[in-house]
């Protein structure tokens, strides 16, 4: 049995999906790497905003506006708080990772040349490969990659010897949404300072097992989306070092983002709202705020070592079904589990699961470059949460074992 010191019963009671049935069976979600659920306390907070002071911030003088603008900007506190981010206007609010990975690669465009180097890891999410890819195009710099071994790590005696004066940006994910490896990000980034180039990790993964202390990193860039970690779709966070969201122009223009607009020139807002063009998405960076309170509420060592537990006993379980292979076998790994059985496509068993109720993902997860490296057409994912159980691990298991008879 796993000993936590968290109370699981209790905390499935705050997620109101939990309760629903999917083809006539309870559902299993284990596909919270692709989105968590979100519990009550979040959902309250939403539906409080539209009853009572649904109004533009920044903008108005009347008390809606006020009350508005007092809440959203608390939550930029929040997040400020929790990722231990020196100054809130550090913070910038997105609409998500790709949002923030994309307004930093179109800010470098005027900060790169031919002959400059951009590194990439072999295990990156599209949404941070294609960006960079473009920023290349556009400035005639030179994309390489970090390669990644058959446990799914990266090659770090790689990484040393690629960077050189020539590197000036560095781009990894914090935790690999595909096999759940968590980077050396602090070696990475070091090493990367040493030779001047600036670093953007990708946390959008990792945020909701891990509690990163980005001051402590120093990392320049870290962006992250709500909708892993028990808050919204359509919101999250980029942080930026101030000396570089000085040097980085606007990505978007419009409404906020402007000192003073005249048809001759136009003068940018300080930080943050010089990258904060139009109406955001206000609701959904305060519910940001309160899903960082609720998973803070739980504690995140206590969420952590819940976790651990139950993918060691889910991966014990898996392993013991045979012909099934487990991709991603590094030592440090969270939340993912990522396997094929020899002979069947992910997809079948996928939709199997599905029919008893259990939710998984199957493909290449945006990160078909980790396939191609396997020479798979892809895998089937099991991701976890702290609100899994290990009686939905006996679920899962019982029902690769049902799919795996059905299809051999």
């Amino acid at each position: 049995m796993i000993e936590t010191s968290l109370d699981i019963a209790a905390i499935r009671k705050d997620f109101p999906i939990l309760n629903r049935e999917v083809n006539g069976q309870p559902l299993v979600y284990l596909d919270n790497a692709a989105t968590s659920q979100t519990p009550q306390q979040v959902i309250d907070v939403i539906v409080d905003y539209y009853h009572n002071y649904n109004a533009n911030i920044h903008r108005g003088v009347h008390r809606l506006s006020q009350e508005a603008t007092d809440v959203y900007e608390e939550a930029r506190k929040k997040i400020q708080k929790h990722f231990n981010i020196a100054k809130s206007h550090e913070v910038i609010f997105t609409s998500g990772t790709t949002h923030g990975i994309n307004l930093v690669a179109t800010g470098f465009t005027s900060f790169l040349k031919k002959g400059d180097e951009v590194l990439v890891s072999a295990m990156e999410h599209h949404s941070n490969i294609v960006p960079w890819q473009m920023l290349c195009e556009r400035t005639g710099a030179q994309l390489k990659v970090i390669p990644m071994n058959l446990d799914g790590e990266l090659v770090m005696e790689e990484y040393q010897s690629l960077l050189c004066e020539n590197t000036k940006l560095v781009f990894c994910n914090h935790v690999s949404n595909a096999l759940g490896t968590i980077n050396p990000i602090k070696e990475i980034i070091d090493a990367a300072h040493e030779v001047g180039a600036a670093v953007l990790i990708d946390g959008a993964q990792a945020a909701a097992h891990i509690k990163p202390d980005l001051q402590a990193l120093d990392v320049d860039f870290y962006t992250v989306s709500a909708h892993k970690m028990c808050g919204p779709t359509g919101v999250g966070m980029l942080y930026g070092k101030e000396e570089w969201l000085k040097k980085l122009p606007p990505y978007q223009g419009g409404g906020e983002m402007i000192a003073e607009v005249t048809f001759e020139k136009t003068t940018y807002a300080d930080l943050p709202h010089k990258f904060e063009a139009g109406t955001p998405n206000i609701c959904g960076g305060i519910a940001f705020g309160a899903a960082l309170d609720y998973m803070n509420h739980l504690g995140f060592d206590a969420i952590s070592q819940y976790e651990d537990e139950l993918i060691q006993y889910a991966t014990a379980q898996l392993l013991a079904i045979d012909g099934l292979k487990i991709y991603g076998t590094a030592k440090h790994k969270t939340s993912v589990i990522s396997f094929n059985i020899e002979g069947i496509h992910p997809y079948d068993i996928g939709t199997i699961l599905d029919k008893l109720g259990i939710a998984v993902r199957t493909g290449h997860h945006c990160a078909q470059p980790i396939m191609d490296f396997y020479k798979i057409p892809g895998t089937v994912r099991a991701s976890f949460s702290f609100y899994n159980t290990k009686e939905e691990v006996d679920k899962l298991v019982e029902g690769v074992k049902r799919a795996k008879s059905m299809l051999q």
